[in-house]
């Protein structure tokens, strides 16, 4: 049997391609045989019978794969990451505020297409299709592949864990750096940190777009500027997987104050690291972290700095959210885990 993923891009280090390769590897173990490809010529040629399978991911705005759902006669999955609210990007970035305005419109158009499966990464995900019109019926929760295995058996980079390992505390937070991310506020809660709990302490920015040439990025740049932060706040930009290993391995707290997520892949990288964890509740972030971390539904800068001081101060705690973590992670987000939820749902198809 025939399976062609489909994707817009695919990368490295990116949440969604992760996925991609992560879905290809499970189902070439189980006899299918798949093709990754954006080519939409080669994907019409390669899928030749009404029992083939098409799976599209749709994180943001490209018409080709919606055309692509509309015109094949084969089984069609739909695998939906969310689409980042437009808004985010005004002012910032008028490419991406165009591709994720598509990326809401299309997904109309693919929640109405009566496609064979629907299979989102989480239930806030699932909810938002279903609510736009995909059955319920052919809709699963299907937790996305990530590259932990990978991260478990790499060497962390020595320099890193040789510059940061010392008496400074290390506050991480890991992820593109973009305005849906609220990094800004994230720079004005480790202010708080800073001033009233840590003077030795640093927060490391690790991810794509850190690196200050993006509208965004030259805000926040002025922003630890204006704070008098310079010395304590690391942009990594985009890092080496042994790098972005070595980073897990130094800090102290993991810290998300994201405004908007489908999933967020590094809450499980960092359970799996047994690095214990404080956010907001925001979109998908309760549901992925459950109870294994510390979850603040107000926005609130001081109460933020407050649950990083406890992570950081007291021991105990740390140990046991890090422990926490972990078996969450053992429990439902390893990659066997997810081969198997994602079978399943693909055993589905009629």
């Amino acid at each position: 049997m025939r399976v062609a993923i489909v994707t817009p891009t695919l990368t490295t280090a990116d949440a969604v391609s992760n996925d991609v390769l992560g879905e290809a590897g499970a189902l070439k173990r189980n006899g299918y045989k798949v093709k990754i490809s954006s080519d939409l010529a080669r994907v019409r040629r390669f899928l030749k019978n009404p029992a083939d399978i098409l799976i599209y991911h749709h994180s943001r705005g490209w018409y080709p794969g919606v055309q692509l759902v509309r015109e094949l006669q084969c089984r069609r999955v739909i695998r939906y990451h969310n689409v980042t609210p437009a808004e985010f990007f005004e002012g910032f970035s008028r490419t991406d505020e165009d591709l994720c305005k598509r990326g809401r419109d299309e997904l109309n158009e693919l929640a109405v297409a009566q496609c064979d499966l629907y299979l989102s990464a989480s239930s806030f995900s699932m909810k938002e299709l279903i609510e736009t019109g995909a059955d319920p019926s052919n809709s699963f929760v299907v937790p996305p592949f990530h590259s932990i295995d990978r991260l478990s058996t790499i060497t962390a980079d020595q320099e890193i864990l040789k510059n940061y390992s010392r008496d400074t505390a290390n506050i991480l937070t890991v992820g593109r750096v973009v305005p849906h991310k609220n990094l800004h506020h994230l720079i004005e809660v480790f202010a708080h940190y800073i001033d009233d709990y840590n003077n030795k302490s640093r927060l490391i920015i690790v991810g794509k777009g850190g690196e200050g040439f993006n509208t965004y990025a030259k805000l926040l740049h002025r922003v630890v500027e204006q704070l008098e932060l310079t010395d304590a706040v690391v942009f990594t930009g985009g890092v080496s997987d042994e790098a972005l290993k070595a980073y897990y391995l130094v800090a102290d707290a993991f810290v998300t104050v994201s405004e908007h997520e489908g999933f967020c892949v590094p809450l499980v990288e960092a359970m799996s690291m047994k690095l214990p964890i404080t956010a907001y509740a925001s979109t998908a972030i309760p549901e992925t972290l459950g109870d294994a971390g510390i979850v603040w539904t107000e926005r609130n800068a001081m109460l933020m700095a407050e649950s990083i001081d406890r992570l950081v101060r007291d021991r105990a705690v740390r140990k046991a959210l890090g422990e926490r973590g972990y078996r969450r992670y053992e429990s439902l987000f390893t990659n066997e885990k997810v081969e198997r939820s994602f079978l399943q749902a693909i055993s589905k198809l009629k």
